[in-house]
């Protein structure tokens, strides 16, 4: 390949090469990552497990658990090695998994109460299950020495990638997971416990319709607030197809289900099923503008008053189903919004009509309804004494009438988010506010100040590569533990020390921050922030004039035909607008502008967002960005979609020009030094150098033309095998330097080698390995160059238009006999002079075989 081609194929790489190796710098935070060296080979972490007392973060990998001293990330892992033998990873790659699969990826770890942590993996589609003895971080052994373990189905996924959640309730695992080997069968159940206890959901469409489970909660009911005996109860929170839509498309909707811990199934209807089993309809949508929320993607469980159950709220991270591009949401659900629901009416499917109605009459006791002291008084001791009615009921009509519905304190479009974990902070003014702390999919952190019905953004933090997505948040003493498949991150989440810069802590004012000039840091405030929009008057203390509805102006110098993005970021699920020149190029990316610069584009450029939260009919405008382009060279600014990237294309340009021009020379050299080497080879002394040989030996009229394949000639004798013995014929073939042989000197390119192809011989090869056969081929271009003279003497000789003199033609014809007669003379002594020739091939009986 020319150098030029080389050169344009790696220059790509030049500039791919920094971008790919971007590491996250968090400098100043004392924030910590390890990536992938430190954890040496191990990957795909899904799990994490974190001991609050003595801080030791428990990591569920591919083949291993490893276990991490968050206090001191300095001090390296310790590992456990789990994998799958290696017989039954061949196993499970001849049903038709991936050798990539068909591992041991720990899904599961919790603790038991007894010192121990229960561990499930996925173990080749095979799931098992085993115990980890916390006190020498080994796994139990079995009495044949190796891993003691026991059947994971129903506790643990078959296959790495499904979704998946399990907790443990005193000492007791429920699971929401896939229970077959084809990932068909979907249960919610009681995994571990006595088994006659063990129960789980009935295999019916109308209790669980291709669910993708994301997370679970045990909530206890406090005795202190507990006056009716209610039982504790386990949510599950998952997206499934809806049935009660009669649409041709298929509708995902979220939904939250409950069961009660002390449920152990009926005693005819409904055996080892669960008698609680209800679910409901959450829905997160903006209802002024109509835009619904329909993916559920994480859930995250926040008591809002410490040690009180019925204060409890889900925060619940959504996506759209109907949204062509990427959109984030959140929105928030109360435990007493979701139990008001659960004791509403249930929702029926009349078989007659097709619709759904409100079933009538609903029996005594009612159906779903957790054991509290009223029901043990009337006899109801246990689930078992439940009547046959209410169970059927129960099992026929598991989905309530209405929905839990809630606005969203968030939209983010442009972004997709994987994971939520929530702080709450109180300033002293008695203003409650919640810092969202956000995973991407592109291994960023973001941080969202959510007050009354306002949500700011406050840091965009890059952790990890673009390529590893956040998959795990946890908090623990004011710190985050963020995990991707290949790294780990503990930063600080809390506190207003956070916010490095004036105007981000004057965005966190809402949240009790406000800027200490003298200390040049954020500090926690007990000052009355006063009457009007706290963050726009914490704004104008900073050494900007900007508030957060009224920005600065930020002028951008570009030049023609430059495409360039101006960001507005909005978080609240209003619309945004642009005001801008009229006869603009403009395309709206959600609520950022993508401009193309012309004579016509330049001007101002102002968005405006409605701000509002739920509730809010006529949402008050808020101006977010103004933009001034003016026609210049292109500013460093961030907001330029591309800054330089004419140079850029103006490098790959010459350097494309010159690789071609290089590509061409070289061409053309290579092809000038070969025909220079071709015509040494074909020319002898004198014959073929004058000008009229050469046309002669250009006309395709004459047999002895190079241009054609080979010189047949009745005078030469060529060696045949027919049945394993060598005979003879008078053709023979003269290779032209046309073939695809090499050049050796000053040999001729083909070279003869007496041999068959049918016994893995060629008689005319291309390869030069004897003297014998250098010679021949010599004596054959001889031979051709003396015939080519001559017939260049004749035609010289030849009077124009008119035919020759016998006498002349005749004295050619004799000394062209003289010199075909010595050239066979040489051939037949070559021949016979060569051991192949001589010599029988070993043919088969029958085989068949000539040139």
């Amino acid at each position: 390949m020319p150098l030029g081609g080389v050169m344009l194929i790696l220059l790509p790489l030049c500039f791919l090469l920094p971008g790919g190796s971007r590491t996250a710098s968090l400098s100043g935070l004392g924030d910590t990552i390890l990536g992938p060296e430190t954890f040496k080979g191990v990957s795909n972490f899904s799990t994490f497990l974190l001991d609050r007392s003595s801080g030791m973060l428990f990591l569920g990998a591919r083949g291993a658990i490893l276990a991490v001293n968050i206090h001191n990330l300095n001090l390296p892992p310790k590992k456990i090695v789990w994998d799958v033998p290696e017989e039954k990873r061949r196993s499970c790659v001849t049903k038709g998994k991936t050798e990539a699969d068909c591992n041991n990826y720990i899904r599961l770890l919790e603790f038991l109460g007894d010192g121990r942590i229960y561990v499930c993996g996925t173990y080749a589609f095979e799931p098992q299950c085993a115990f980890l003895e916390l006190s020498s971080f080994t796994l139990e052994e079995a009495e044949d020495g190796g891993v003691k373990m026991e059947m994971g189905k129903g506790k643990c996924p078959f296959e790495p990638s499904q979704q998946y959640t399990a907790l443990m309730a005193d000492g007791v695992l429920y699971t929401a997971v896939t229970s077959n080997f084809l990932g068909t069968q979907f249960d919610i159940s009681r995994a571990t416990g006595p088994e006659q206890a063990r129960i789980r959901t009935e295999q019916s469409i109308n209790w669980l319709s291709d669910p993708e489970f994301v997370s679970s909660s045990f909530i206890e009911e406090s005795p202190d607030s507990n006056p009716m005996g209610d039982d504790d109860k386990i949510y599950f929170f998952f997206t499934e197809m809806a049935k009660e839509y009669d649409l041709y498309t298929k509708v995902k909707v979220p939904r939250v289900a409950r069961v009660c811990k002390s449920d152990v199934g009926g005693m005819k209807t409904l055996q080892r099923r669960w008698t609680t089993f209800l679910k409901a309809q959450l829905v997160c949508e903006d209802k002024p503008s109509g835009q619904r929320y329909n993916i559920l993607t994480d859930v995250f469980t926040m008591q809002h008053t410490a040690g009180d159950p019925s204060s409890t709220h889900f925060y619940g991270l959504f996506t759209s189903q109907w949204e062509p591009e990427e959109v984030s949401a959140v929105c928030v659900f109360s435990l007493s919004d979701i139990s008001k629901v659960m004791d509403g009416p249930f929702k029926e499917l009349k078989k007659t009509c097709e619709n759904w109605i409100n079933p009538e009459p609903v029996p005594s006791p009612r159906p779903g309804q957790c054991l509290n002291s009223a029901l043990k008084a009337e006899g109801f001791e246990s689930s078992l004494k439940l009547p046959d009615k209410v169970l059927t009921f129960v099992r026929d009509h598991p989905l309530m009438e209405n929905s839990v519905t809630a606005a969203p304190q968030l939209v983010r479009k442009g972004i997709r988010y994987t994971k939520l974990a929530v702080t709450l902070m109180e300033s002293a003014e008695g203003r409650r506010g919640a810092v969202l702390h956000l995973g991407t999919d592109r291994g960023e952190l973001h941080r969202v100040a959510v007050v009354d019905e306002n949500a700011t953004l406050l840091q965009e933090i890059p952790l990890f590569t673009s390529q590893e997505p956040v998959n795990n948040i946890l908090l623990h003493q004011g710190q985050a533990l963020v995990g991707s498949p290949l790294s780990v991150a503990r930063i600080k989440a809390e506190g207003c020390a956070l916010y490095p810069s004036c105007e981000v802590c004057a965005r966190a004012r809402g949240l009790g921050c406000v800027w200490n000039t003298t200390l040049g840091a954020c500090r926690l405030t007990q000052q009355d922030p006063g009457p009007g929009d706290v963050v726009d008057n914490a704004l104008k203390k900073c050494h900007t004039q900007e508030g957060r509805c009224r920005p600065s102006i930020r002028e951008l110098r570009v030049s023609m035909g430059l495409r360039v993005l101006l960001p507005c970021v909005q978080l609240s699920p209003r619309p945004c607008s642009w005001e801008h020149p009229p006869q603009r190029h403009t395309r709206q990316h959600h609520s950022d502008l993508v401009v193309t610069v012309a004579e016509e584009s330049l001007g101002k450029y102002i968005c405006t967002c409605q701000e509002g939260g739920p509730g809010v009919r006529d949402p008050t405008p808020c101006r977010r960005a103004v933009y001034t382009l003016s026609l210049e060279d292109p500013s460093a600014g961030g907001s330029v979609d591309r800054a330089g990237s004419r140079h850029i294309l103006a490098i790959y340009i010459f350097f494309f020009c010159g690789g071609l021009l290089f590509g061409v020379c070289l061409f053309y050299f290579v092809n000038r030094k070969r025909n220079n080497l071709r015509q040494g080879h074909h020319k002898p002394d004198n014959s073929l150098s004058s000008e009229k040989g050469r046309d002669l030996l250009g006309s395709s009229a004459t047999p002895q033309s190079p241009s054609s394949a080979s010189l047949l000639s009745e005078a030469f004798r060529q060696t045949e095998k027919r049945n394993g013995t060598t005979t003879s014929t008078t053709t023979t073939t003269l290779l032209s330097s046309q073939g695809n042989g090499g050049h050796h000197g000053n040999s001729y390119t083909g070279t003869l080698i007496p041999s068959n192809p049918s016994n893995g011989h060629s008689l005319y090869g291309n390869c030069n390995t004897s003297t014998s056969g250098m010679k021949l081929s010599s004596d054959i271009s001889d031979i051709a160059d003396v015939l080519d003279g001559r017939t260049g003497e004749k035609e010289r000789m030849r009077p124009e238009g008119g035919e020759r003199e016998s006498g002349e033609g005749d004295e050619v014809d004799d000394e062209v006999g003289d010199v075909l007669r010595d050239g066979i003379k040489g051939l037949e002594e070559e021949l016979a002079s060569l051991p192949s020739y001589n010599s029988s091939a070993p043919l088969a009986q029958g085989e068949e075989s000539s040139i």
